[in-house]
């Protein structure tokens, strides 16, 4: 008779878990310390882990070719990958507002910069954690971009 597969009731239960034993988890699991991120980054790589330890990891050839895609978007060339950031990045004199706990919060862009508060910060995910007390990606904080990076 097949015992039945525990890994997807593990995968279930991280919803539910508290955080405390999420970061408890990790450090069992990755042998470090838990990082600094949000609850939902924590489930993710936690659930992805459980299944690489019980199933395998991606293949070399996967991996390879993972990289070598990569590579295809910007050829390896960082000066590329800023220009692609910079065309993403809104029109300077944008405000991007959010409403947090209430209170609708502006900030401006500028032209290498984003102020809030009339304080210049280098990101929005300064800005985002100012605000919030917790590490945010910026972008997805002010709705520039979902939680799965598509805008």
């Amino acid at each position: 008779m097949n015992k039945p597969d525990p890994i997807p009731a593990r995968l279930a239960a991280l919803k539910t878990t508290p955080t405390p034993d999420l970061k408890k988890q990790w450090r069992d699991l990755f042998d470090s310390e838990p990082p600094p991120f949000n609850r939902r980054y924590l489930e993710s790589r936690l659930a992805y882990r459980i299944q690489e330890l019980a199933y395998g990891g991606l293949k070399p050839e996967t991996v390879r070719r993972l990289e070598r895609l990569g590579e295809e978007l910007d050829g390896g060339d960082r000066k590329k990958r800023s220009i692609r950031a910079d065309r993403d990045r809104p029109i300077t004199g944008t405000r991007l507002l959010r409403e947090w706990q209430g209170v609708e919060q502006v900030v401006t862009v500028a032209a290498d910069s984003f102020e809030w508060q009339g304080r210049p910060y280098k990101s929005l995910s300064a800005i985002a954690r100012a605000i919030t007390g917790t590490r945010w990606n910026g972008w997805v904080f002010f709705g520039l971009k979902n939680h799965r990076g598509r805008r």
